[in-house]
């Protein structure tokens, strides 16, 4: 990695900031209108790495490791951030040395987090149609747990372990608890593709056809209810059934279940006033219920294990762009910038609302209703639509979007052949490049064709 010395003058007070709420805790303005992250001017950032640029505060995400791992206590419970969220090598070792697990969802997540040094027996390995190379890779690098997600991939994993192997699993169950910020990322109910139903009995005989093989391990149930929940009763609905089930599979096999998987899923806020779920307080009922469900169930209390992705890195994240053209059609106003679909497909997934704002200068113009626009062909490539923002925008500024750690460079694509933007790391009034920009020679390369 490079290092890059970037200082800055010692920042305001946060106060001064109100609507920097949905930013990392070190975020603040100079009297001048530029912005800081951890004593770093993200302006400085963009003219050293261009832009679009991520830029990650590590203290922040830091402090969320901490927060997660008093909450859920390492006696009783394990954290395992979703790497799915965001990974690389750099926010590997982080998430090591705050004592968190993984959880990884292909054989390249695995690869990456192994070789950067990251224990395997620390890592869950999820997916509903795992490959043979996922497996496989899994086997060879020792994976912690595999989470079965089919009937189907029972025989395949028992006959890939071998009958002198062995291998822990867990069983993907899917409650019917329906909770999540758009459809399309609600995953506890029984209409979509994960999991195995808990109300047809097909969880219950994926047990049984688990137990029927030696070289599996079953040591828990695990779930997943969606994304973006903000609410604890939905965790605690599915905890209840699925101790209901270990002790049906008690009952049934003898067999008690030491763990259980409560997925992760846990909101945010991504503008100001945004309900979030607090894990504090989540922990706190979680344990409650489920020493109250094992009494009353005669079982001895499983081992916890929760899976945070989002909640860990993505108010950490910063999206700076730079804007391109300022036009006003059909009576709306738009600021299109370098970036977009490309980098951020969220917007035109699921119609994820955001809260940019200008950050190199300070502006006394009126805010107006503005749509910020990214600069790939489609329609729908929408950024943020009808924010306040200054009436003076011009080309050249620059714009930031916070609470862009999360699923914004996972999700990323070359579309129209625009390189992926780099990731810097922010800390103590220093900046180092954790992930570089994607070039055009990387492109090219890639196409063999001639």
């Amino acid at each position: 990695m490079t290092t890059t010395d970037l200082t800055a003058p010692v920042p305001p007070t946060r106060a001064a900031v109100p609507e920097f709420s949905v930013w990392p805790a070190t975020a603040a303005e100079e009297p001048g209108g530029r912005v800081l992250l951890a004593g770093v001017p993200l302006a400085d950032i963009a003219d050293a790495h261009g832009t679009p640029v991520y830029v990650l505060d590590e203290a922040e995400i830091r402090d969320r490791c901490r927060t997660y791992r008093a909450a859920f206590p390492e006696a009783h419970a394990d954290v395992h951030y979703a790497a799915k969220a965001f990974l690389c090598r750099g926010l590997v070792r982080l998430v090591d040395e705050e004592g968190l697990g993984l959880d990884v969802c292909s054989a390249g997540e695995l690869e990456l987090a192994v070789t950067a040094g990251f224990p395997p027996e620390r890592i869950l390995l999820h997916g509903n149609a795992k490959s043979p190379a996922d497996l496989a890779t899994a086997l060879r690098l020792g994976v912690g747990r595999i989470v079965i997600d089919s009937p189907a991939e029972i025989a395949r994993l028992a006959a890939a372990v071998g009958p002198r192997g062995h291998q822990k699993v867990m069983l993907r169950v899917t409650p019917g608890v329906g909770a999540g910020g758009h459809a399309k990322v609600r995953t506890g109910t029984d209409d979509q593709k994960f999991g195995l139903s808990l109300r047809d009995g097909h969880a219950q005989h994926a047990v049984a056809r688990i137990l029927d093989q030696p070289q599996l391990e079953l040591t828990g149930l695990h779930c997943h209810l969606g994304s973006q929940i903000t609410e604890t009763k939905p965790y605690l609905t599915a905890l209840r059934r699925l101790v209901g089930l270990m002790a049906r599979i008690r009952d049934a096999h003898g067999v008690v279940l030491p763990e259980l998987d409560l997925g992760g899923g846990h909101g945010i806020a991504y503008r100001p006033g945004d309900p979030v779920l607090d894990p504090t307080a989540l922990a706190h009922r979680l344990r409650a219920a489920l020493a109250e469900s094992c009494a009353a169930a005669g079982l001895p209390v499983p081992r916890l294990l929760v899976e945070p992705g989002r909640a860990v890195v993505g108010p950490a994240g910063v999206a700076v762009y730079r804007v391109l053209a300022v036009k006003t059609t059909g009576g709306r106003a738009f600021v299109a910038v370098d970036g977009g679909m490309s980098d951020n497909p969220r917007p035109a997934l699921y119609g994820v609302r955001y809260a940019p704002r200008l950050i190199g200068r300070r502006s006394t113009a009126p805010a107006v209703r503005t749509t910020v626009a990214g600069r790939h062909c489609e329609a729908g490539d929408l950024l943020a639509e009808d924010v306040e923002l200054p009436a003076d925008i011009r080309p050249g500024d620059l714009l930031a979007v916070p609470v862009a750690g999360a699923y914004h460079l996972s999700m990323a694509s070359s579309y129209n052949l625009v390189g992926r933007p780099p990731v810097v790391a922010v800390r103590d009034g220093a900046a180092r490049l954790l992930v570089r920009r994607e070039t055009l020679e990387d492109l090219r390369a890639r196409d063999v064709g001639l």
